[in-house]
């Protein structure tokens, strides 16, 4: 189960790349009268689906969890949380990829933490590690890694234009 659990778990990343180096081609794919944003958001749930089906299949679950899992956990879920609170669909769905007008926010956690929508989430699987086995926690927070670095370099010029 090893080998297809870690392919599970980098499973998103691909796509996530394709979608920030290739937004004219993802908007001109979900046409017209669908939102790129959107149809992202959604074949994003799916991939998140099949990452955490990949962590259970690997996973030994024991209750309770150790006193750092708390902290992790509900911190690192605030700024998912917060994050999308701010930003909105759109704004966490590469939307200014899209063509998308997304207001700058400086608002907490932005300003204050680099990528936190990133941090939160490696936060969060951190918190997991006395069930997961670290190799798979690894391997997803590198995914996270990569992509903030990919998304670190955003060239207003190759962004797509609406399709409408």
């Amino acid at each position: 189960m090893g080998i297809v659990a870690g392919i599970g778990v980098l499973l998103p990343f691909p796509f996530y790349w394709w979608l920030w180096t290739n937004p004219q081609s993802w908007v001109n794919l979900c046409g017209h009268g669908r939102d790129p944003s959107m149809v992202m958001a959604r074949v994003s749930h799916v991939l998140k689906a099949a990452q955490i089906l990949s962590l259970f299949s690997v996973a030994s679950l024991s209750w309770p969890p150790p006193l750092y899992f708390w902290p992790l956990m509900a911190f690192g879920q605030f700024l998912n949380f917060r994050v999308y609170q701010l930003l909105g669909e759109a704004g966490t769905y590469y939307g200014v990829r899209f063509g998308k007008t997304i207001p700058w926010v400086t608002e907490f956690p932005f300003g204050v933490i680099r990528d936190p929508q990133y941090v939160g989430s490696i936060m969060s699987l951190l918190a997991c590690l006395s069930w997961i086995p670290f190799q798979y926690i690894l391997l997803w927070c590198l995914g996270y890694v990569f992509m903030m670095l990919v998304e670190s370099k955003e060239d207003p010029s190759a962004r797509a234009k609406s399709v409408s």
